[in-house]
């Protein structure tokens, strides 16, 4: 029998309402046999997620404060899951032990777990599947990294035990048993992690969205969904500010070769996107996959002739950045000219020193450090295959009335990246979308 593996975000798992659809749409194919579930989300605009409310009840017990008020409204909401699904299942004393080891100041991780911890046992009871503690199956290195193949091995021999589970997404635990989360949005990367450990088919992580968007909806609007992107696009898009999938739950699946489909419950019926390891498909009508884009870049400027002959001054460069913990997003570069786009807040509180260290390493021309940069990127694995993607997307930029400051392809011809003023930059995207979807 095929394999699913399956995750369902907070929205999904905000109210019983939501519950019964995820129950259905589980129910309805009986290869979903591991679930990954996250913790409650926002019912509704102006609401709280409950992690944020576990984290803020935590850091009152720090501050030495009663939090006997704050933790009742925690439990409130579980409780009328629980109780909107009509299941005989009692919480108090996880209740209890949540509120004791925030007192006793167990770690802010730990109580920020909590919220997938207590959702996984309810939609366990509610599925009438096993529950698996991700304490027990998920680990992390002394540093804080996870490591992946004593979980891997641990959680694929715990599964062997479980026909069908649930797993609480977000957290594991460090070798000396303490609770140690992944980042926000981790859950996607304990749904990936999942999928490799189960030897699945396919992930299916399912959103409020049916899919991955072309471009941000808040800048164009209603982009097109994307059929199918390969893991090195989506990594791409990712990095760049496409935020339907955490880019690290990009590697567990990647690595064992395991597709991944974008659903969304509140649709059920659309197919969503499919993520795969590799394709020679592409869409024809539009050659490019997506768009996406981020703010907030400077740009390190320095000339000096004949630097193309000067051996070890990208060297000397490379490692003042890192000596000052900067990291480097791109090096556009010329003969007597050299470029580096760092993050504008990396540099806070260091621009004048990382321009007297360059200065005393490689006896500039010149140095510059300018702000306000955004940079934007086209990918698509059909641009290697078409002539004229890269003189359509500077068309598009000119004739909207916009200066490009900084151009960068890499060797795989897989993206096009452009620096824009940030002031253009939602202009410039809006723009290169209009061009390649008519």
């Amino acid at each position: 029998m095929q394999i699913k593996a399956v995750k369902f975000g907070g929205t999904s798992l905000a109210t019983a309402e939501q519950f019964k659809k995820v129950y259905d749409i589980i129910k309805s194919d009986e290869s979903r046999r591991y679930v990954v579930a996250s913790a409650p989300g926002k019912r509704y605009e102006t609401d709280t997620k409950i992690t944020d409310m576990l984290y803020a009840c935590y850091d009152m017990a720090v501050a030495g404060l009663d939090i006997t008020y704050f933790f009742s409204a925690i439990k409130m909401r579980f409780d009328s899951i629980i109780e909107g699904l009509g299941i005989d299942l009692d919480l108090s004393d996880e209740y209890a032990k949540i509120r004791d080891a925030m007192q006793r100041l167990a770690g802010r991780d730990y109580a920020a777990s909590r919220g997938e911890y207590l959702n996984s046992i309810i939609l366990a009871n509610y599925l009438g599947y096993d529950f698996i503690d991700a304490a027990d199956v998920i680990f992390f290195a002394p540093d804080g990294s996870f490591d992946a193949e004593r979980t891997n091995i641990t959680m694929s021999s715990e599964f062997k035990m479980h026909e069908r589970a649930v797993i609480p997404g977000f957290y594991g635990s460090m070798p000396n048993d303490t609770i140690s989360t992944f980042s926000r949005g981790g859950s996607d990367i304990t749904g990936a992690i999942v999928a490799r450990a189960a030897s699945a088919d396919l992930y299916e992580n399912w959103t409020d969205v049916s899919g991955v968007l072309m471009a941000d909806p808040r800048i164009v609007k209603n982009p097109l969904e994307i059929n199918t992107v390969t893991y090195r696009e989506l990594r791409e898009l990712s990095y760049m500010g496409a935020s339907v999938l955490h880019e690290d739950s990009i590697f567990p699946v990647k690595q064992a070769g395991i597709p991944i489909n974008i659903r969304n419950i509140n649709r059920p019926e659309d197919k969503g996107t499919m993520i795969v390891p590799d394709t020679v498909k592409y869409d024809k009508a539009h050659v490019i996959t997506g768009i996406a884009g981020k703010k907030n870049f400077s740009v390190v400027r320095i000339e000096k002739d004949k630097m193309a002959s000067q051996r070890g001054m990208l060297h000397s460069v490379v490692e003042i950045m890192d000596y000052n913990g900067i990291h480097i997003e791109h090096i556009p570069s010329g003969i007597d000219s050299m470029t580096l786009v760092v993050n504008s807040s990396e540099l806070k509180g260091r621009r004048q020193k990382i321009i007297e260290s360059i200065k005393r390493a490689t006896d500039p021309d010149n140095v510059v450090v300018e702000d306000s940069l955004a940079l934007i990127a086209v990918v698509g694995r059909g641009m290697v295959r078409v002539k004229g993607v890269a003189a359509r997307v500077f068309r598009a930029v000119a004739d909207a009335g916009i200066n490009v400051r900084m151009i960068d392809q890499g060797s795989c011809e897989l993206n096009i990246i452009i620096g824009v003023d940030a002031d253009d930059f939602e202009a410039a995207l809006s723009a290169i979308y209009s061009e390649f979807v008519k």
